[in-house]
């Protein structure tokens, strides 16, 4: 029987009644309606109950979600998706570099610097890394990763996760995650493996090419529509596209039944709007929103915002302590009075104040795991946040906390990975135990890039980045019809 997971209502329902708790409204009343009528909370971590809802529940679920968007919510003063209205609670909004202001409106960038080649090519090796080391403790609890880790001497992490030593009990117990171990623990690595956090940056790339910084929100839904399959899709970004099959238009795609709309989506779009806007976060940031409105509102949208404009800020950033200065730019272009940004607070001052990083993740999950799905964006982007302060942003100590910290682990390690590595500025500042595994090639099922190098996706978002610069709105043929 096949269960599609992330779209049966009866799954939606439970996460809602969740979701809107978090986000200021009162769902008591129908938590009690769904419960009386013998409804289930939401699976804990698979994307589908076991069994079908019979057609009453799933009748009753659709409705109910209905209903539970129409409640009103007590912070949505505090906690707006208009970009204007952002801007208008972000008294420290970044202004615009001089050369971007005289060309080109806020929402395009001309960057005074561009990072080389090599920059490039570590901020994508970066991500690769960072998400392969992720990926065969997904979905696993804190303890189950600690105990896996530690099993083979890996503790603190220092690199890739193995089978070999690990005791039969443990494994029977914490077995890892059933889709990546075949091609994510170290025994078994044999370049990178395809993976959502890296299917967007490439799609982001096409987004680009083919419309310029003024692309809208309607141009993502067209490309996801043409290139990006529906079974390389989870939670918020299946559920757009489901809505967008069913004739709804975005922005309302991001809030039609869809009780992800605040998980890690489209955080993990975020790193080629940063990219292609080094020392413009501004620019990064509302950049990002045109994405992320597709598929997702408020602090969803602004972990989008948050990450892309602390690696537009990565890219020109430089000394021993830049990552500080591009943790507090990201803050800058979200509401200071959001959820998500007092929980970035919290994690940086936390990890400021703890020499001992298992204390820091500890006190995280106390704090979001009761009430956060563990792919929500808000304690993800805190975990980030939390793991590349107390690293001081050094790569390998950036990624292995993240990790180590658990909840969405290969997503948090890829973005950690991406704004370490650019700090370090090029490949060869990453260690070759890293490296070497990925063989400088990419598996994914976009467009044409499977098998793509590593150098040579650098080299394409340099030139990309460079023709942008003088022709934000461009249309460019040549450099889609020369890619591999």
């Amino acid at each position: 029987m096949l269960r599609l997971t992330w779209v049966q209502p009866e799954d939606l329902l439970g996460h809602e009644l969740r979701q809107a708790a978090l986000d200021g409204r009162e769902p008591s009343r129908i938590a009690e309606r769904w419960k009386a009528a013998g409804g289930s909370e939401a699976p804990l971590r698979a994307g589908a109950s076991p069994e079908p809802a019979s057609r009453y529940l799933r009748q009753l679920a659709e409705d109910l979600l209905d209903e539970l968007a129409d409640l009103p919510s007590r912070l949505k003063d505090d906690e707006p998706t208009d970009l204007e209205e952002i801007k208008s609670l972000c008294p420290n909004w970044p202004s615009q570099p001089e050369s971007s202001t005289r060309q080109a409106p806020a929402s395009v960038s001309s960057p005074t610097t561009t990072p080389t080649p090599a920059g490039y090519e570590a901020a994508w090796l970066g991500r690769a890394i960072g998400c392969l080391l992720g990926k065969p403790v997904e979905k696993l609890p804190l303890e189950a990763i600690r105990q896996l880790a530690k099993s083979t001497g890996n503790w603190p992490l220092t690199t890739y996760f193995t089978a070999k030593g690990v005791p039969a009990d443990l494994l029977t117990a914490h077995p890892w995650n059933r889709r990546s171990a075949n091609t994510s623990l170290a025994e078994n690595i044999d370049g990178m493996p395809e993976d959502d956090d890296l299917n967007y940056p490439l799609l982001n790339l096409l987004l680009l090419q083919r419309h310029g910084k003024t692309f809208t929100t309607t141009d993502v839904a067209r490309l996801w529509l043409d290139e990006l399959p529906p079974g390389r899709t989870f939670t918020a970004e299946r559920i757009a596209h489901r809505n967008l099959l069913l004739g709804i238009e975005p922005p309302h795609t991001a809030r039609h039944r869809n009780p992800f709309r605040e998980w890690i989506g489209a955080l993990i779009r975020a790193d080629v709007h940063g990219w292609t806007n080094p020392g413009n976060p501004a620019a990064a940031a509302e950049q990002a929103h045109r994405d992320a409105t597709l598929t997702h509102t408020a602090n969803g949208v602004y972990a989008a915002m948050f990450t892309a404009a602390v690696i537009a800020r990565a890219a020109t950033a430089s000394g021993p302590h830049a990552i500080h200065t591009c943790l507090n730019t990201g803050l800058t272009v979200i509401p200071p009075d959001s959820r998500l940004s007092r929980a970035i607070r919290h994690a940086i001052q936390l990890a400021k104040a703890h020499e001992d990083f298992d204390t820091i993740v500890d006190a995280l999950h106390a704090t979001y795991s009761p009430t956060h799905h563990w792919v929500h964006a808000i304690p993800n982007t805190a975990m980030i946040a939390a793991a590349l302060t107390h690293a001081e942003g050094d790569f390998t100590g950036s990624i292995c906390r993240a990790v180590s910290g658990g909840w969405d682990t290969d997503s948090n390690g890829a973005t950690a990975g991406s704004i370490a590595a650019l700090l370090a500025g090029t490949p060869t500042a990453l260690p070759d135990r890293w490296t070497a595994p990925l063989k400088n090639r990419l598996a994914t099922s976009v467009a044409d890039f499977n098998g793509t190098g590593f150098d040579t996706l650098a080299q394409l978002t340099r030139e990309l980045t460079h023709e942008l610069t003088h022709d934000p709105a461009h249309r460019h043929t040549h450099w889609e019809a020369t890619r591999p």
